[in-house]
């Protein structure tokens, strides 16, 4: 609940911003997860179309991109122009490109409205992110990092059978009716969410400008985490069919545990959030790893499925760790920048995932080479975190 009080006393944010901010986080999510089941039947539609076999696809996955791209251009905004009134105007043009492809028949306008959307996508993700440094502080934060991870999984799993639903009754454009519920986000958010007030003291001084040579380390790091955690999504079929021909309602199904396991993670990050920093890395790292390496040396079905949960799990501790991490380095004048940059990095590492899988495939000959490569070369990193972390001059800010 918000304490107003008198007028010098600042607003206090409790549940309802937080399930807001949530609420918000999940729409850069919606955007490519909802279109999936739809897949097929704009592959068919727009067969005609010369290059549709990587146009179609590139209309779901174009967003992310967007995201990549402009994100820290939206955290340079932000901290410029406010967080409040940036995010409702943002959500309400979210559902004005989102909704704009159920009209459209043409593959190229589609295309374009999609990378308006991610555009409008980046100032979500990355003013949420910044809302949530603003308004809560230490352990309270790092709740709320690790639901926003959490609930961003599980969600997931709801809309990827939303849309499927949603295309059965109105066909290939039926997900897009989705977007529309970004309206009512924003008119909560314009009613409920207040602009933060900024603390310029919070994480040191900052006369010096933006601290590039401690950000930067975080921001590569996470684009890493990001690869790790996007493999087993993207891939999660062809991993699956490393035993042989998988139904598509199986690999749904394990989908939805893979999705579990990265809110699970996210439970073990919370109970050990006081460690975040290398320490944390390290162990998602090493989890991971074991996820990985047991894929690549694995041929039945149910220990693949249970390993590539496991490397899920991995990516749980790993991805509100990395936010953690970067939160506490962050100058609170320039949290938006910052997030900005962090959210950048990790979906640049959604977009570069099956980039990177496909080209280390052709280099070991395999998908199983492939993911032993990863194995191998994640528990260097686990390994090199871990000694980051004994080493007695580092010290985790709060």
């Amino acid at each position: 609940m918000t304490e107003t009080g008198v007028d010098n006393i600042a607003p206090q944010a409790g549940t309802r911003q937080g399930i807001i901010i949530l609420a918000a986080s999940v729409m850069p999510i919606m955007a490519i997860i909802s279109l999936v089941p739809v897949l097929p039947l704009l592959m068919r539609e727009f067969a005609p179309v010369t290059g549709s076999e990587f146009l179609v696809p590139m209309a779901l996955t174009i967003p992310a991109l967007c995201v990549a791209l402009f994100s820290p251009v939206a955290g340079w905004l932000s901290d410029r122009l406010g967080r409040k009134n940036l995010l409702v105007t943002a959500l309400l043009l979210y559902a004005a490109f989102g909704i704009i492809p159920w009209f459209l028949d043409d593959l190229f306008q589609i295309i374009g409205a999609r990378v308006a959307l991610g555009i409008v996508e980046a100032i979500i993700m990355t003013v949420a992110t910044a809302l949530i440094g603003d308004y809560f502080v230490g352990e309270r934060r790092e709740k709320w990092i690790a639901l926003q991870v959490a609930v961003g999984s599980i969600a997931a799993i709801a809309l990827i059978a939303i849309g499927g639903g949603l295309g059965e009754l109105f066909g290939s454009r039926g997900p897009f009716l989705l977007y529309l519920v970004a309206i009512p986000i924003a008119l909560a958010a314009a009613a409920i969410l207040f602009e933060p007030e900024v603390k310029p003291n919070e994480a040191g001084p900052t006369k010096t400008g933006f601290p590039y040579g401690v950000i930067l380390p975080l921001v590569v790091t996470t684009l890493g985490v990001g690869i790790v955690f996007y493999t087993i999504i993207v891939q999660l079929g062809p991993i699956l069919e490393l035993s042989g021909a998988v139904s598509p309602g199986i690999i749904g199904l394990i989908g939805a545990g893979t999705n579990l396991g990265v809110g699970l993670g996210t439970f073990v990050f919370d109970r050990l959030k006081s460690k975040a920093g290398p320490m944390l890395l390290a162990l998602g790292l090493a989890v991971a790893a074991i996820g990985y390496i047991g894929i690549g040396l694995s041929s039945v079905l149910t220990i693949i499925a249970a390993f590539a949960i496991l490397a899920c799990i991995g990516s749980g501790i790993l991805l509100p760790n990395m936010l953690t991490w970067t939160m506490r380095r962050l100058p609170a004048e320039m949290r938006g920048r910052g997030t900005g940059m962090w959210t950048g990095a990790f979906f640049l590492g959604q977009f570069l995932a099956p980039i990177v899988a496909t080209s280390a495939m052709q280099a070991t000959g395999g998908l199983a080479k492939a993911l032993t490569v990863y194995a191998g070369l994640i528990a260097i990193a686990a390994i090199a975190a871990l000694l980051f972390a004994r080493k007695p001059t580092f010290e985790a800010t709060t």
